[in-house]
């Protein structure tokens, strides 16, 4: 008879999975292990209800330290949390829980919010929002009726979850999108939404994490205009009527829906809601003083109402283009940039201008009588002003004797006459602000990106022909004020920061394309930008000199090559350039241009700076009925220089990667088909003074 078989169940087995946690080699972290974050670990599994809940108290506490962090990230903190402290009989538990896992999404990368997504972390928020919600929504007993104690743990764990979504959304767009179709989360934002009194930290994360997930985001912007259980859109439309910085939040929200749900100026959606409807709340936001008393993080708290108003009026500035081609209205450039050229036989025919298929796609003819008086008029009158700036400037910014008459003018695109006659007054005002802390500065910077949106929307627009009469008379006081007010001061003082000058280069060509050749510049103005490029040579080489290693060679390479301060620089000389423009002033770019040109292929000399001087010069020269034509591209010899610039342009377009500049190589290549098009192009319409001389 065989021996029986022992008992050998064991009542507490370990995982045969886990494996151990090793000791941390450094002596400092392995005592700081033995003495504070074991002994939580261990209470925090602890059957005592009172120790469990001191010891998550403890962990939510000492998580923000970057040691204790990740010690405790190696005593697997997070599934234990998870499993055990969600799920725990105490709510005072659950809640450090959230807390723990909240520090650990804000202090941690994204990564971070993959493996929790990948944990299923959603089923847990999805269980915590559900009840939440009923408690937010349940009549026995009413939510205020609770203690106070009560409600701050619910606010808490409220707050924590809303933390968690917002990083859970950005992480990555699956994570956004599964969060966005669980309805018990929607409503549980919903709920915060419409619930009366909820302190300013939840409320403001509620609106930030709906702002996250709204964002090009149709069924949610759909749930948001059709809920019926919370009524959260009424909500959201009654907080922006009521101003504050609660409605700023507000209005970021509703772009998004509007964007989502194309509700535009020509096809608004429920009781005209577009755009048009957030700009007057949005410019009162910017009106705003900061506070006198900057303790208890007040300072702090108007910077980011500020900050985050600026970054909706940038992006309605962005927008407000597809609502422009909803319109039907016509675009410049738009035939040379999606059409292929067809040669200048056609163009011969026509008896036109030349059109280059890889041109900026600005070139407008000149306005008639009536308009070139107003705007030297206009011109005048910003040249007697003081330089000082005031209230009375803000009203000249809108360039219109009188409101009413803007907005008859621009009755059908409501949004537009709200960004020049509301909002651009106050970013002019914030761009000049005097610059004395972190805050400050971005505060400029996020005013300068909106005025840079709006103006190069406003680029894109077709004035040549007396097209678009109206946004003409509207827009054209308005961008020589910022030119003014926002870009000539700036460029005055002379600014070492590469930063700010790339900013403001960028929004000076966006403001020189919209005014076609009006450009109220400066004396020797224009100068600054040749300086400015010079500088971006040297700080381009200097960077490409110290780049030694793969990693940022390989960060280089997938830079926008046509983003950096010396293209920028040569934009707006060539819009500078361009006519009605002074012949002096065309003359001192065209040779600039030229000479740039004539570098082509020398070391340091950035391709992308080479084709755009190009294509200028293409937009600069192409119609032969400019007076700049035959003053300055024939009398100064271009023509021979592109004619030698050829072969070398060629050089360059083979010199440049496919596969690590696909997009630069593509348009090198369309750049010198454009050259070889443009000069045989001018050759058959040479002048006929200039025929009898060869």
């Amino acid at each position: 008879m065989g021996k029986s078989r022992k008992n050998r169940v064991r009542p507490n087995r370990a995982d045969p999975i886990a494996k151990p946690v090793k000791p941390p080699s450094d002596p400092e972290l392995a005592s700081l292990r033995e003495s504070r974050i074991l002994p939580v670990v261990k209470d925090l599994q602890s059957p005592d209800i009172k120790s469990r809940t001191a010891a998550a108290g403890a962990i939510a506490n000492i998580v923000q330290d970057t040691k204790c962090r990740k010690l405790l990230l190696r005593e697997q903190i997070v599934p234990i949390v998870l499993t055990e402290t969600l799920t725990d009989n105490s709510i005072d538990s659950r809640a450090a829980g959230w807390e723990i896992l909240k520090v650990l999404v804000q202090e941690e990368e994204s990564d971070f919010c993959v493996h929790l997504y990948r944990l299923d972390i959603l089923t847990a928020i999805e269980h915590a929002a559900k009840a939440l919600n009923e408690t937010l929504a349940s009549t026995e007993p009413p939510f205020a009726k609770l203690t106070k104690g009560q409600q701050r743990i619910v606010w808490d764990m409220s707050h924590s979850l809303l933390v968690l979504l917002s990083s859970l959304a950005l992480a990555r767009d699956e994570i956004l999108e599964a969060i966005v179709a669980n309805q018990n989360v929607v409503r549980f934002l919903f709920r915060i939404v419409a619930t009366e009194a909820v302190p300013q930290a939840a409320f403001e994360e509620t609106l930030s994490c709906l702002m996250t997930l709204s964002e090009d985001n149709l069924p949610l912007g759909q749930a948001i205009t059709d809920d019926q259980e919370t009524r959260c859109y009424d909500k959201l439309l009654e907080l922006v009527a009521a101003g504050g910085p609660r409605s700023v939040f507000v209005c970021g929200v509703l772009h998004n829906v509007f964007a989502s749900l194309q509700w535009l100026d020509h096809s608004p959606g429920k009781d005209g809601a577009c755009d048009a409807m957030l700009v007057p709340t949005l410019s009162k936001a910017l009106e705003q003083p900061p506070p006198s008393n900057k303790a208890n993080g007040q300072a702090d708290s108007w910077a980011q109402m500020m900050q985050v108003a600026l970054e909706i009026v940038a992006s309605i500035g962005t927008d407000l283009q597809t609502a422009l081609e909803k319109g039907n209205r016509p675009q410049p450039g738009s035939a040379s940039k999606d059409e292929e050229w067809n040669g200048f036989e056609e163009a011969e025919k026509d008896d036109d201008a030349m059109d280059v298929d890889e041109g900026s796609g600005d070139d407008k003819d000149e306005e008639d009588d009536e308009e070139d008086e107003e705007e030297e008029g206009d011109e005048e009158e910003c040249d007697s002003d003081d330089a000082e700036f005031d209230e009375a400037d803000l009203e000249k910014v809108t360039g219109m004797d009188s409101e009413d008459d803007n907005e008859d003018d621009l009755d059908d695109l409501p949004t537009l006459r709200e960004l020049i006659n509301k909002a651009i007054p106050q970013l002019v005002r914030l761009t000049n602000i005097a610059v004395d802390d972190d805050n400050s500065m971005a505060i400029q910077g996020h005013a300068i990106s909106a005025l840079n949106n709006i103006a190069w929307t406003i680029s894109c627009i077709d004035f040549s022909d007396g097209e678009n009469a109206n946004i003409w008379k509207a827009w054209v006081p308005a961008g020589k004020r910022i030119w003014q007010r926002t870009i000539s001061p700036i460029l005055e003082a002379d600014s070492a920061d590469l930063q700010l000058a790339t900013q403001v280069t960028s929004l000076a060509w966006a403001v020189a394309r919209s005014l076609n050749g009006t450009t109220p510049l400066g004396k020797n103005e224009h100068r600054k930008f040749m300086s400015l490029y010079q500088v971006s040579k040297a700080q381009q080489q200097t960077t490409i000199t110290s780049d030694a290693d793969d990693k940022n060679k390989e960060q280089q390479t997938q830079e926008d090559p046509f983003q950096g301060l010396g293209v920028k620089c040569i934009g707006v000389l060539g819009a500078l350039a361009r006519d009605p423009a002074p012949i002096d002033i065309n003359r001192e770019v065209g040779v600039f241009l030229m000479t740039l040109l004539g570098s082509a292929g020398e070391s340091g000399v950035p391709p992308a700076d080479i084709i755009q001087a190009l294509n200028e010069v293409f937009d600069i020269y192409g119609d032969e009925e400019y007076t700049c034509d035959a003053e300055v591209f024939w009398k100064d010899g271009f023509f021979s220089h592109l004619e030698e610039l050829q072969p070398k342009l060629k050089a360059v377009a083979k010199g440049i990667n496919k596969r690590a500049f696909e997009e630069l190589r593509i348009k090198a290549d369309e750049a010198l088909i454009n050259l070889g098009r443009f000069v045989q192009y001018k050759k058959k319409h040479a002048p006929k003074v200039k025929e009898a001389t060869q």
